[in-house]
C-alpha cells in the first residue's frame, strides 16, 4: 500500500463509520443505549484480539478499561490492555505488532514516523494547553524561561513534553543547545527533580499535577501560547486497513467514557483513582485542567498543527528527515488532507 495515500475503506463500511462519528460529536445520554445495535460488527470480521496501549493520563481509556465496555461491544474479540510510562514506548510495541492500538501526546508519533515505523493516526482529542508545563523548584532562581540557559531540564525523550520545551526555548529566544537537556522517563526525571539533579522539568498531567500538590513547585509555563498538547490515537496499518468497525466502536465508547467524565465526575474520579493508585485530589485537579475530549478522526487543522511539531523537531536537528504527518493519517471519508495541512 502506498504510504502516501489514505487507507481506503470500502463504501458501506465507510457510511456506518461516518454515522458513527457524526452521533459522537452529538450530545447523547450516558444512559442511553449504544446507537446502533448489536452485533457491533455487522459485515466485519471482529478481530480475534486488541491489544490497547495505555498511559495514566489517558482519561477516556482508563474509564473505558474500568467499566468493561469494550469487552461487552467486542464479545468475540479478547481485549487486553497495557500499560506504558510515555509514548515512545508505547509507540514502540506498537510498531512491532505488541499493540493493535494506542493513545501518546503530539511528539512519540513524529520520532514514529520519523524512524520509519509503520503506524497510522486514526483519531484525536481536543487540544489540552493546561496539562501540561515546565516546572522548577519553589525556591529556584529561575523566573522567566529566558533563564534556562545553561540550565538542566528534565525530559522524556521524544514525548509531547518534548515539543512544549523546544517552543518554550524558542519563545525565550534561545537555541536548542543553550540548554542542556537530561532524557529521564517520568518517574526517573521527578526523583531527579525533588533532589534538585536537574534545575528544571518539563512534564504533563497527572504526573504535573501529583507533584503540584506534593510538593508546590513552580511552573514558568504552561502549555498556553507554547503547545496545544494534542493527543492522538494510533493504530497498526493492518488493524485500521481491516476493522474499521472496530475503530467506529472504539470511538463510541471511548467518547461515551469523556461523556461520564463531563457529567459524573464523582464517579470518574473514583474509576481514576481505583486503577492509577493516585490519591482522589490528585485525580480530581487533573480532570479539571482537562477540557471535553470526545474521540474523531482528525480534522485538517489538527493535521497542519501535528505538521508544526514536526517541522520543529526537523529544524533542531531531532529527527532525521523531513515527515509528511498527511501521509499516515487514516481517514474513514477517504479525504486527502495532505492539501489542506499544507495550506495552513
Amino acid at each position: 500500500m502506498n504510504a502516501g495515500h489514505p487507507l481506503p475503506i470500502h463504501t458501506p463500511v465507510r457510511r456506518r463509520l461516518l454515522q458513527v462519528l457524526a452521533l459522537t460529536a452529538a450530545s447523547w445520554s450516558l444512559s442511553a443505549p449504544i446507537a446502533l445495535a448489536q452485533p457491533a460488527l455487522a459485515g466485519e470480521k471482529p478481530p480475534e484480539q486488541l491489544r490497547i496501549g495505555y498511559q495514566k493520563s489517558a482519561v477516556n481509556l482508563v474509564v473505558a478499561k474500568q467499566s468493561g465496555w469494550l469487552e461487552k461491544r467486542l464479545p468475540q474479540t479478547r481485549v487486553s490492555w497495557i500499560e506504558f510510562p510515555a509514548g515512545p514506548q508505547l509507540l514502540e510495541a506498537l510498531a512491532v505488532g505488541s499493540l493493535e492500538f494506542g493513545l501518546t501526546g503530539d511528539s512519540p508519533p513524529v520520532f514514529a514516523q520519523a524512524a520509519g515505523k509503520d503506524l497510522v493516526y486514526v483519531g484525536a482529542e481536543p487540544p489540552k494547553p493546561d496539562s501540561s508545563a515546565i516546572l522548577t523548584l519553589k525556591d529556584s532562581p529561575l523566573r522567566t524561561l529566558a533563564d534556562l540557559k545553561g540550565r538542566k531540564v528534565a525530559l522524556q525523550k521524544g514525548s509531547s513534553a518534548h515539543y512544549l520545551l523546544v517552543r518554550a526555548v524558542e519563545k525565550a529566544g534561545l537555541q536548542w543547545s543553550d540548554i542542556q537537556p537530561v532524557y529521564l522517563a517520568p518517574a526517573d526525571a521527578r526523583a531527579a527533580f525533588e533532589r534538585g539533579s536537574v534545575d528544571a522539568w518539563a512534564i504533563w498531567d497527572p504526573f504535573y499535577t501529583a507533584t503540584e500538590l506534593a510538593i508546590a513547585p513552580r511552573a514558568l509555563a504552561t502549555g498556553r501560547e507554547l503547545s496545544g498538547n494534542n493527543s492522538f490515537y494510533l493504530a497498526s496499518r493492518p488493524f485500521a486497513t481491516r476493522h474499521a468497525q472496530t475503530l467506529a466502536v472504539l470511538f463510541e465508547e471511548l467518547t461515551r467514557a469523556d461523556r461520564l467524565v463531563q457529567e459524573n465526575r464523582k464517579e470518574a474520579i473514583k474509576l481514576i483513582a481505583d486503577f492509577s493508585g493516585l490519591d482522589a485530589g490528585v485525580v480530581s485537579l487533573f480532570l479539571q485542567r482537562r477540557p471535553k475530549s470526545p474521540v474523531g478522526p482528525l480534522s485538517a487543522q489538527t493535521v497542519a498543527d501535528q505538521q508544526r511539531v514536526a517541522d520543529a523537531f526537523l529544524r533542531l536537528g531531532l529527527i532525521p528527515k523531513p515527515v509528511a504527518v498527511a501521509q499516515i493519517v487514516w481517514r474513514p471519508d477517504g479525504v486527502r488532507l495532505a492539501q489542506a495541512a499544507r495550506s495552513n
